[in-house]
C-alpha cells in the first residue's frame, strides 16, 4: 500500500507546481499527489489534472469527495463547475466527471466522517470576500462548517502579516500570489499541512496572496478501508 506525507504529526511542505503530473489508470487525467494512504483506492489529497474531453469512470464515493475547481470547467450529471467552484460529495454519492476545455481541481478523498450525508456546491461568486474580524489585511470567502472542520478561501494583501493558531491544524493551498512561512516561499500550488496543534506566521508577497485553507478536518484514522 502506498503511503505518502502519512505521518499527520508532521508539518508538511508540497510546492506541487514542480513536481511532473503522474498518469492515472484513465486517459487524459493526471496527478501530482499530496498526501495518499492506499493505491487506487486511497485516502488521499491530490491535484488532479483533466484534457481537454476526457472523462472519468462512473464510481461512488465511500469515503466522501472534497474539490476546488482551480481553473477550467469541470462537469459531471449535476451541471457544470468552473474556477472557484467548491463541491462536497458525501460517502454513498455517485457522478461520472468530465471536462470538455479541461479543468485542474484540488480534490481530497475518504476524508469524510461515515455518517456525513451534507451535500455542497457552491458556485464561485456564491460568496464575495468580507474582511476578517481582527485580523488586518485579510478577506475571506467561507465554504464550509461544522463541528469537525471550517473551510474558506482568503485574502492577503500585499505584505500582510498574517498569525493565525489552528488547535486542531490546517492545510493551505495557494491560488494565487505567494507567502513567506518558516522561511519556505509558497506560490501558486504549494500545499502546507500543520499538525494540530499548530500556529501560523506568514507574510503575503508583494503581490498579495490567495490561498485555500481548510482548518481541522485532517483525519488520520480514516483509510481506503473505509466504505
Amino acid at each position: 500500500m502506498m503511503q505518502l506525507n502519512a505521518d499527520f504529526s508532521r508539518r508538511v511542505v508540497v510546492h506541487a507546481a514542480r513536481l511532473p503530473w503522474v498518469a492515472s489508470p484513465v486517459a487524459g487525467i493526471e496527478r501530482r499527489m499530496l498526501d495518499r494512504i492506499g493505491d487506487e483506492v486511497a485516502r488521499a489529497t491530490s491535484i488532479v489534472r483533466y484534457a481537454a474531453g476526457s472523462q472519468f469512470t462512473p464510481h461512488v464515493h465511500g469515503g466522501g469527495e472534497e474539490f476546488l475547481v482551480l481553473d477550467g470547467v469541470f462537469s459531471d450529471e449535476h451541471g457544470d463547475c468552473p474556477a472557484g467552484t467548491y463541491v462536497r460529495n458525501p460517502p454513498t454519492s455517485r457522478h461520472t466527471p468530465h471536462s470538455a476545455p479541461g479543468c485542474t481541481i484540488l480534490v481530497k478523498l475518504r476524508q469524510f466522517d461515515p455518517a456525513d450525508r451534507t451535500e455542497v456546491r457552491l458556485p464561485a461568486g456564491h460568496h464575495d470576500f468580507q474582511p476578517a474580524p481582527d485580523r488586518v489585511g485579510v478577506t475571506i470567502r467561507p465554504l464550509f462548517a461544522d463541528q469537525h472542520e471550517v473551510v474558506q478561501m482568503e485574502r492577503w494583501a500585499a505584505g500582510a502579516t498574517v498569525e493565525q493558531s489552528f488547535p486542531e491544524g490546517a492545510e493551505l493551498l495557494v491560488l494565487e500570489g505567494s507567502f513567506e512561512e518558516c522561511g519556505d516561499i509558497f506560490d501558486v500550488q504549494s500545499w502546507l499541512r500543520l499538525p494540530a496543534p499548530a500556529s501560523l506566521q506568514a507574510r503575503a508577497g508583494a503581490q498579495g496572496c490567495t490561498v485555500w485553507i481548510k482548518q481541522g478536518g485532517i483525519r488520520p484514522d480514516l483509510s481506503a478501508a473505509d466504505s
